[in-house]
């Protein structure tokens, strides 16, 4: 898969990944920035900029003035905010690279923040805010990153509260974007069919307003844990929703690769241990799934399922049954080849697009300001051993860094104290 990175004069860096036969082509837009950066008053702020930038900008002053044309273009377009990352693409015929080129530069260097329409984006933010809390799959996720890192960014909602939304004003949203919307902070992507050194032309002069003034850094993460903790919110539901996780490490340490084995082998696929236990042997739930997640200073590993609520006991009990698993047998060499195999597959299955590999070299570069093709990232899986597995599985399956976050039927934590443990 081939790719460059150029880095222009400015700082601004730019990621090209030419696909010849592709008769598409994305440009995405990335900040580094997000919800790890903001105060407890400012939480949410960056999830709000995402948004006012679709709401106009100098050369199109209207919301419906920007959706307008790139619905003239048959576009695609989105945005998204993560807790160390923002982004906007746009994804069209590659004949139209050089307009929505033109559309996302001039969304993200002369957004308007039209105050009337902030008062109305204040009302849609609000509204998404509690949808995904009366999604009780969305609310237990939030729920476990509140337990698992207490009262700091990372532990706080990435779309703030309706009280922090509301007290947005147009200098707050001037200033963070002025502050970290900047040469040294952003990168250029684009995927698909186009002239490489054109492009690059074109991004150079599309984006020379954009300051290259010191951008903001983020605080660092406090991880302070002796002993399980849990934590209960009730909600009248047909299904116990629960997260159970552990703290592991940042993307950048070298263990990423082994926990990228076992997170499959635990929960990954319709044939992964949790899937196996939970789904095909025990009928007690119909989603059970494991997620790796990395940040650039911490991570953790959680396993998310949705279970019968008069059995919730044997479904925990089965996932820790699993995971001590993990710490005591060695994997076979059949389930560790499995698990290689499946991680390569899906890898490249999933990058088939031109917007999917814009965001996965997107995110490379942005979070870990260096980058690494697919197939150097299913390299080093492929060296992963049995005994890596079961070192890194007794390293990370310890009560002291156990956490459950549980939405459904219950009141208070003390039923799940006795036995969760490994």
């Amino acid at each position: 898969m081939k790719f460059n990175k150029t880095v222009l004069p400015n700082g601004l860096r730019v990621i090209t990944v030419p696909m010849p036969d592709n008769p598409a082509v994305t440009v995405l837009v990335m900040a580094e920035v997000g919800s790890k950066y903001e105060t407890k008053e400012t939480s949410g702020l960056s999830h709000f900029l995402e948004h006012m930038l679709f709401k106009g900008s100098s050369k199109r002053p209207t919301a419906s003035d920007i959706s307008r044309e790139l619905d003239g273009l048959g576009a695609q377009s989105n945005a998204f905010t993560s807790h160390e990352c923002t982004g906007y693409w746009a994804k069209a015929d590659a004949k139209h690279l050089d307009s929505i080129l033109d559309i996302l530069s001039d969304m993200y260097l002369n957004p308007v923040f039209n105050e009337v329409e902030m008062e109305k984006e204040k009302g849609v933010i609000i509204e998404e805010i509690r949808m995904y809390q009366d999604l009780p799959q969305a609310r237990v996720q939030d729920l476990f990153m509140e337990l698992m890192y207490g009262d700091q960014p990372v532990g706080w909602n990435m779309a703030g509260t309706e009280k922090t939304v509301r007290s947005f004003s147009r200098k707050q949203l001037s200033d963070h974007r002025a502050g970290n919307y900047v040469n040294g902070g952003t990168t250029v992507i684009v995927g698909g069919s186009f002239n490489e050194k054109k492009t690059i032309k074109n991004i150079e002069t599309a984006f020379s307003a954009l300051p290259s003034t010191a951008r903001q850094e983020k605080p660092p993460v406090s991880e302070l844990q002796s002993a399980p903790a849990i934590a209960t919110l009730f909600k009248e539901t047909d299904q116990t929703h629960l997260v159970i996780g552990v703290r592991t490490f940042s993307m950048l340490d070298e263990r990423v690769p082994a926990l990228t084995v076992l997170s499959t082998i635990l929960g990954k696929g319709m044939s992964s241990r949790l899937f196996t236990k939970m789904r095909e042997e025990l009928g007690i739930c119909y989603y059970v799934r494991t997620s790796p997640d990395s940040f650039t200073d911490h991570g953790n590993l959680t396993i998310s399922a949705g279970v019968d609520n008069s059995r919730v006991e044997e479904g925990i009990k089965g996932i820790l049954g699993e995971c001590k698993r993990m710490k005591d047998e060695l994997v076979s060499d059949a389930e560790l080849k499995k698990a290689k195999d499946y991680i390569a597959g899906t890898t490249m299955l999933e990058l088939e697009t031109s917007d999917a590999r814009a965001e996965f070299f997107g995110f490379e570069e942005t979070l870990k300001h260096k980058l690494e093709s697919p197939d150097e990232i299913i390299a080093k899986v492929n060296v992963v051993t049995a005994t890596d597995v079961q070192k890194l599985a007794r390293e990370i399956f310890v009560d002291k860094g156990l956490n459950m976050a549980i939405v459904g039927r219950f009141k208070d934590s003390v039923p799940f104290k006795e036995y969760f443990k490994f």
